[in-house]
């Protein structure tokens, strides 16, 4: 379960580009802290989240695209920029991982952890009031108050 984690976090991070190609650690934190992003994985894993400013994450994950949907946190401090990358810091795992970041367009990026570059996460942003226009199915009938049509004639 942590490996997954790692690996989410890492499409997570991947959302950090601004320019195409390997992001930097500062240049990342910039461009995703506090936006909306849907990702999907190698492994069929899917979902969206965000990072905020204290390097904690909230978001869904569905795991191998079967399942229920599950909302997921990981703590403040959980993912961290350092001097060479953009690195996590995960409970049960005795190393931080650290992320390979690329831009592949001007909305969706590609993350990895380092060494295992076939194990990727591609993340889309997402604009979060999209949602909102979806809200509703169905048409909502037009008709007009009795007191306006009273005063249109």
């Amino acid at each position: 379960m942590s490996a997954r984690i790692a690996m989410i976090v890492a499409g997570v991070l991947a959302t950090w580009p601004a320019i195409a190609g390997e992001m930097g650690p500062e240049e990342a934190r910039r461009f995703v802290t506090g936006k909306l992003f849907a990702y999907s994985c190698f492994d069929g894993t899917s979902g969206a989240g965000r990072i905020f400013a204290d390097g904690s994450v909230a978001g869904t994950i569905r795991m191998r695209g079967q399942g229920p949907v599950r909302y997921a946190m990981l703590p403040a401090g959980t993912l961290k920029v350092k001097s060479d990358g953009v690195c996590a810091s995960l409970k049960g795992i005795p190393f931080e991982p650290c992320f390979n970041l690329v831009k592949t367009d001007s909305n969706t990026f590609r993350g990895s952890v380092r060494g295992m570059n076939f194990a990727y996460c591609t993340f889309t942003k997402r604009n979060p009031r999209s949602n909102v226009a979806r809200a509703s199915t169905a048409a909502l009938p037009l008709r007009a108050s009795a007191a306006n049509t009273a005063g249109a004639n």
